[in-house]
């Protein structure tokens, strides 16, 4: 069975992701794009409306893993075994932020992903992630 990336992500998720009200909004054969909805519970600092680093990170992190499940074209498990994050600017506050993951390369046990987190304006980004998964055999 082929992996569907628009079921998978469009099932409400778990964890983390249900709790920070992930959303789906597109994919390709190698990449995916995800939503991460502004929200006042998000905030880390306060006086300047900011959202947190943590919600930014776990948002880049699910969609370049499910980024790799799509060029796959299976889910298989796999783990972070690192994951860059370049911080380019804060978010605006109200904004939801959308990252888009790629996975642009799977060895025999390793998968390699890039990806950017923005606020509305692709040509802005809040940050560029780079890093890398150690999958199974499919």
């Amino acid at each position: 069975m082929v992996f569907d990336v628009e079921r998978f992500a469009r099932a409400r998720f778990g964890g983390h992701g249900a709790r920070l009200a992930l959303a789906y909004r597109a994919h390709g054969p190698d990449w995916v794009e995800m939503e991460l909805p502004w929200s006042p519970d998000l905030i880390g600092d306060v006086s300047a409306q900011v959202l947190a680093s943590g919600p930014i990170i776990a948002l880049m992190d699910i969609a370049t893993s499910i980024a790799v499940w799509a060029k796959r074209g299976v889910f298989v498990p796999h783990a972070t075994l690192d994951l860059r994050v370049d911080y380019l600017r804060p978010a605006r506050s109200g904004h939801a932020v959308i990252g888009r993951g790629e996975c642009y390369r799977i060895t025999r046990a390793i998968a390699f992903i890039r990806g950017q987190a923005h606020d509305g304006d692709p040509n802005d980004p809040i940050a560029h992630v780079a890093g890398t998964y150690m999958t199974l055999e499919a």
